[in-house]
């Protein structure tokens, strides 16, 4: 094409073209509306060729055959190429190439062109009036349907109406005659009119393509907000679960294998609380880069929630699986540059292989989360695979959730006692109540087993308060010098129920609050704001007695005895368990009994189980011993007939025996 005809037709669309800015896909479906009706384009190609042929024929002259030729050559060639358009590429979703467009232009002003072109020679070189009639009716109709089939490009319509009209309107004049000349510019005005029609007729079309198209974006906005996270760019809950749903929808066989991992970053919330959310949020997004860097191909990343990530991957087995889980963990070795922070950041991941670890995908995300919690459980910065054991681990923890519910009301939970013994008397001076649960399908069940349940679900603050009551009440029948001692949960001394629960207990029992000694561990002082010791002091001011139990393990300090006052020190058995072989265990003992006397406190020796144990705790200094070679746990009706048995004025340490006390 000749830069002259290039820059006409850059002419014709800048002045035709809408003022309106179209999208890429708005020009592709105007595009795609020009090739949309292949019928038309066919029977406008037959309608104009037939005519142009009868005007050839009639008028047996060389330029007039020539034009008709052309006329039907372009036509075919039109009607072939929208054929084609229409069937090949005209439903597909990929926009239509510009090149489409600028066939479909050179072809319309071609043939707009040719017909026009056959009117003036038709009118000029000929002297019949049918054959006048006929080329300028060919034209008029050709120009009247231009404005509603190409209205999707102004230019277009506009230019085939000036090549096909002007020509003819010349050749009217050319001809003379009031008749002619009056058609002539019938013909000249026409363009005016059909220009004014065609730009308004695209209008309308521009406004419905440029709807549609701004509803197909907005749908697709809503659909990746639906399935992509906001924050972080990757995959959302939602997202992974249909993901999920379709892979086990869809998976043809058992050797169809996908991993899933789920990962968790610790201590996130330390972060958030220390630096704010804004620096946890750009951590997030830090994170979600760094895993699918690790991830490299090998599936996809969704954000579950707040810290959590989790990552499918198809076809991944155990092994593939932990290749993974260690790719993602070096990605956490560098520190996070976050502004001006330094952020040392680890991650704990959890992983589940389907199908041999979850039949569908809520099965398999369950489990996962369970090797994740046993990550955590591990010290953390590790992954963890997920096993059968931890879901029959937690099955029980659920069945005894259930059944621990409703074991206060059926009597399953019964109160023992393990006496302690003074040293020097040889009289019990204070029996520990324990609790023991039996139940009636499960057998019974251990202390150290259902007290973290309790602790867990909420149950311990009923249990610990109707021990209370119920060691008050059978404490009422014993000795005025023997007391009864009741374990304390931490969690009970950050509520606020412990004080009423124990004054309630007092008042209903008629027990005297110094014969009543609550026992706490180390590990309340683990967050202790202020709160931990004015609970202790308010207990202390009603009358009652503390002992600090496992002394010397977890997180001694003796900054505990310093700002805590206690009544009773209770040295941990693990000591007293190697006073006669390990020089160490003998020496803290001692010191532990050196401290106590010092400070005017009693001790307990935990775990008393040989005779040896026996007689050092005794020439230790311990003011009391407690332990299985002594008397184990007993039900209240055995620690009465002992009582009862016991001499009131014993002055020596010796095995309590029969097999009924050691039961």
């Amino acid at each position: 094409m000749s830069r002259h005809s290039q820059n006409l037709i850059a002419t014709l669309r800048a002045r035709f073209a809408p003022d309106t800015q179209q999208s890429a896909e708005v020009q592709a479906n105007l595009v795609k509306a020009l090739y949309a009706s292949p019928a038309s384009l066919m029977s406008g190609a037959i309608a104009g060729g037939g005519a142009s042929l009868v005007v050839a024929y009639v008028a047996q002259m060389t330029a007039v055959t020539i034009v008709s030729c052309l006329i039907c050559l372009v036509g075919i060639s039109r009607s072939v190429a929208s054929l084609y358009f229409h069937r090949e590429l005209a439903h597909q979703d990929r926009p239509a190439k510009p090149i489409w467009g600028f066939a479909y232009e050179l072809g319309a002003w071609g043939y707009a062109a040719l017909l026009g072109i056959l009117a003036f020679v038709t009118l000029t070189i000929t002297d019949v009036l049918t054959l006048h009639v006929l080329s300028v009716g060919i034209v008029a109709a050709y120009a009247g349907g231009i404005s509603g089939r190409n209205a999707g490009r102004v230019h277009v319509a506009v230019g085939q109406t000036c090549f096909s009209l002007l020509p003819t309107s010349f050749g009217l004049l050319l001809v003379g005659g009031l008749a002619y000349t009056t058609l002539g510019i019938m013909c000249f005005l026409m363009i005016f009119a059909m220009a004014d029609i065609t730009r308004t007729t695209h209008r309308i079309v521009l406004d419905a393509f440029q709807g549609k198209y701004e509803k197909s974006q907005l749908a697709a906005k809503f659909e990746r907000l639906a399935r992509f996270d906001s924050l972080t760019g990757v995959e959302n809950r939602m997202a992974m679960q249909m993901r999920l749903r379709e892979w086990f929808d869809n998976r043809s066989s058992d050797d169809d294998l996908l991993a899933v991992l789920w990962m968790d970053l610790d201590r996130f919330k330390e972060i958030n609380d220390s630096l704010g959310h804004i620096v946890g949020d750009q951590l997030l997004c830090m994170v979600a880069d760094r895993l699918s860097r690790a991830l490299d191909r090998r599936g996809y990343i969704a954000r579950f929630g707040g810290d959590e990530f989790i990552l499918i991957c198809p076809g991944a087995d155990r092994v593939v699986a932990e290749e993974i889980a260690l790719d993602v963990l070096a990605e956490f070795v560098p520190d996070f540059q976050v502004d001006n922070f330094h952020l040392n950041v680890t991650a704990s991941m959890g992983i589940a292989l389907a199908p041999s670890d979850g039949r569908d995908s809520n099965e398999l995300l369950q489990h996962a989360d369970m090797a994740l919690y046993r990550a955590k459980h591990e010290g953390r910065n590790r992954h963890a695979l997920f096993h059968w054991e931890m879901k029959e681990r937690q099955n029980r923890t659920y069945e005894l959730e259930m059944a621990l519910r409703t074991a206060l009301v059926n009597g399953e939970i019964k109160l023992h006692y393990q006496p302690i013994f003074d040293t020097n008397s040889g009289r019990i001076a204070i029996c520990e109540a324990l609790m023991r649960w039996e139940h009636p399908v499960l057998g019974r069940i251990s202390p150290a087993e259902f007290i973290p349940v309790a602790e867990s679900c909420s149950m311990i603050e009923p249990l610990t308060l109707w021990a209370l009551d119920r060691a008050c009440r059978d404490a009422m029948s014993w000795d005025e010098n023997i007391r009864v001692a009741v374990n304390i949960s931490p969690t009970l001394i950050r509520g606020d129920s412990l004080p009423r629960g124990v004054m309630a207990a007092l008042l209903a029992s008629g027990l005297k609050p110094r014969r009543l000694e609550l026992e706490v561990t180390e590990s309340i002082f683990l967050e202790d704001d202020g709160r931990t010791h004015m609970i202790l002091n308010e207990l202390r001011r009603i009358g009652l007695r503390l002992a600090l139990d496992d002394f010397g393990t977890g997180y001694s300090s003796l900054g505990y005895l310093r700002t805590h006052i206690f009544d009773t020190i209770k040295v941990d058995q693990s000591f007293m368990r190697g006073v006669g072989e390990n020089a160490r265990d003998r020496a803290i003992a001692q010191s532990v009994a050196y401290l106590a006397r010092s400070l005017d406190v009693e001790t307990v020796a935990e775990g008393i189980e040989t005779e040896d144990q026996l007689r050092y705790a005794c020439e230790t200094g311990f003011t009391n011993v407690q332990g299985f070679i002594l008397c184990r746990p007993i039900e209240i009706g055995e620690l009465l007939t002992m009582m009862r048995e016991r001499p009131a004025g014993a002055t020596n340490i010796a095995p309590v025996v029969g097999d009924r006390r050691r039961a």
